[in-house]
């Protein structure tokens, strides 16, 4: 309401008592973002993608949209960046957002956020599969996950699984594809075996599509128990919050199938997408940028025709365990931060979730590859393929101390450890390239997945936009190989049978 009053003042349409009014109270938040893109002839559309990667965020507020101190602290932080004097404050449209249970008043709240938000570097705030249409678009076009998954299916050949079920946990479902396919793998090898699935994964829209591919995984092999989480790496295999309070708020839901097709499995699925909307909340951390939960969710999946069978796989909540027999830990981490971070956070406490014989596949990217000599012609000298598995194995071993005698550790050789996935492409799109023109919509997949591999943060990649050099730069790297491939690297950990 403030805004429209306002807009219908500058336009010399409101008059009398109303102008009056509208002139005194104080503007709105939607007031300043609009002076700050007239002052400096920007898009509203560009101001949001650049402010806080939302190109429709100025339209969401004009429509009556709120936001959170979070997101308030990021417009500040990015207005002073461009020159902006005024402060923004704490608009009226945003008290409703503040939290009853914040320790300190709005105000307060809204400046500690932007403190933090400033002080961070662009690296530190890049979220890898925070950008979705950089993960769709990389996904779509380039044979990651296909490779991935017929990696993860040599270890299911050195698996001794254990009474009452096969248990496999993925350190990040993604969009599914994985998972999935692996799951066929694995109904292949062992068709008649109770499968117990544990998926952890933070992002609402991911989970909705792993979800929605399950049906069919329900109907081939139905002995199958899947759970997904939003917990952290170091309680998701053991579905247990360690804070208290998050404890105390955590919400366990089981979901029994019925009927005896994958039609009718798919339609009880969908129905969940009220349910994860609500539920399955996340924001950034204003320490980190990293997503988290807003409260720690368990759902439970399976046919209840086979209930009785799986009595013994179905977690109880407080009640449930790990002893993983494999531990999918696919780009479990940014690449850019130290190995000891991966291995405290990540890696190590996945370690710990192995049973006896259980096989943690470890997969990174690690460069040497055209993608990275892309982004090195754009920024020379460019490489956040910091730590290589030996770097990341050795950490782990460092932070398990003692318990790393109850391990193996295998780095193996580059031929067995290294393995690349291709971007696709029409037939000899690229390959004729020499003598004529490689297609906008290629070199801007090609570019993408350039950058989305690399982990290049939004600020960097507004800076080069504006030139065509980054597309010159693409098509010269795929003219000189005549494909565009990446690289990824793997490593195992195995938890000793003894």
């Amino acid at each position: 309401m403030d805004a429209t009053l306002s807009a219908l003042h500058r336009n010399g349409r409101l008059a009398g008592p109303a102008a009056a009014a509208a002139a005194t109270s104080p503007p709105t938040l939607l007031d300043r973002i609009t002076d700050f893109c007239r002052e400096r002839g920007v898009a509203e559309s560009t101001f949001g993608r650049r402010a806080v990667n939302d190109g429709k965020l100025v339209a969401r507020l004009r429509e009556g949209a709120r936001i959170k101190p979070e997101t308030l602290a990021r417009l500040q932080a990015f207005m002073r960046a461009q020159g902006a004097k005024a402060e923004l404050g704490v608009p009226p449209e945003l008290l409703p957002m503040v939290r009853a249970s914040d320790p300190m008043p709005a105000a307060a709240a809204v400046r500690s956020a932007a403190e933090t938000e400033t002080e961070a570097a662009p690296e530190r705030n890049f979220r890898f599969f925070d950008n979705r249409q950089k993960y769709l678009l990389f996904v779509t076009t380039c044979g990651e996950k296909d490779v991935i998954a017929r990696r993860v299916g040599m270890e299911l050949a050195h698996l001794h699984p254990r009474p009452p079920a096969l248990r496999v946990f993925d350190a990040g479902m993604g969009d599914g594809t994985v998972l999935t396919s692996v799951m066929r793998e694995m109904h292949r090898r062992h068709a008649t075996m109770p499968f117990f699935i544990v998926g952890k994964e933070i992002s609402l829209e991911d989970v909705r599509l792993s979800l929605h591919k399950m049906a069919d995984r329900f109907f081939e092999h139905p002995a199958t128990v899947l759970t997904v989480t939003n917990m952290y790496y170091a309680e998701a295999p053991w579905l247990t919050p360690r804070s208290l309070p998050a404890a105390n708020s955590m919400l366990w839901k089981e979901v029994a199938l019925t009927g005896s097709s994958s039609h009718e499995f798919a339609e009880q699925i969908g129905a969940l997408d009220r349910f994860l909307a609500t539920h399955w909340q996340a924001r950034h951390s204003a320490k980190t940028g990293n997503p988290v939960y807003e409260r720690p969710v368990v759902l439970t999946i399976y046919r209840d025709d086979y209930r009785f069978l799986l009595d013994k796989v179905i977690p109880r909540q407080g009640q449930a365990q790990a002893g993983f027999d494999l531990v999918i830990a696919s780009q479990p981490y940014r690449a850019r931060v130290s190995a000891e971070f991966k291995a405290q956070k990540v890696v190590a406490p996945l370690v710990r979730a192995l049973g006896p014989g259980g096989r943690l596949l470890g997969i990174h990217s690690c460069g040497n590859d055209p993608g990275l000599e892309i982004v090195q012609r754009v920024w020379p000298g460019e490489n956040p393929f910091v730590t290589s598995r030996h770097d990341v194995l050795s950490a782990v071993r460092h932070e398990l101390g003692k318990e790393a005698r109850q391990f193996n550790f295998n780095a193996y050789a580059d031929n067995r450890a290294i393995f690349r996935y291709d971007m696709h492409t029409l037939p000899n799109e690229v390959a004729a390239a020499a003598t004529s023109a490689i297609g906008t919509s290629t070199l801007f997949a090609a570019w993408n997945a350039a950058v989305y591999v690399a982990q290049i943060d939004d600020e960097r990649l507004a800076q080069v936009l504006g030139r065509p050099h980054y597309l010159e730069a693409t098509a010269e790297v795929l003219k000189k190989h005549g494909s565009l491939w990446f690289q990824d690297e793997s490593y195992v950990v195995s938890r000793k049978r003894d």
